[in-house]
């Protein structure tokens, strides 16, 4: 009688265990796929720098989904982390890259304003 009390808790705490597995990480597949699709948006795929760090996250978000599909999810919410940062990399890439284009038609406007260069030399 004791041993069988012993086997069946020992049995049941196995039970509960496997039962409690990780949730598959669908939010932050999602969230790594709109970050992905921002930086495409942004035009990721013209900008070298940008560009491989779009990659790396469409690599990374890849080896999630197949873990996912292995039920291993905790290695999928790994990858996604890693592919997260990426894509997100790869959007302030772009807004970096985009402000300095901005940056830079705004002193080219400047400098070749006849009533700018009137207004500095006033100065």
């Amino acid at each position: 009688m004791n041993n069988l009390i012993k086997t069946l808790i020992a049995s049941s705490g196995f039970a509960l265990g496997c039962g409690a597995s990780t949730p598959a990480p669908t939010q932050q597949m999602a969230d790594v796929q709109s970050a992905t699709r921002a930086a495409e948006e942004l035009g990721a795929t013209s900008a070298p720098e940008a560009q491989l760090h779009l990659k790396l996250a469409e690599e990374a978000m890849g080896k999630a989904k197949s873990a996912m599909k292995d039920e291993e999810n905790e290695r999928a919410e790994s990858w996604l982390l890693r592919a997260k940062a990426d894509a997100e990399l790869a959007v302030a890439l772009m807004h970096l890259e985009n402000a300095k284009q901005t940056s830079e038609k705004a002193d080219d406007q400047a400098s070749s304003s006849p009533l700018n260069a009137a207004q500095g030399a006033k100065q």
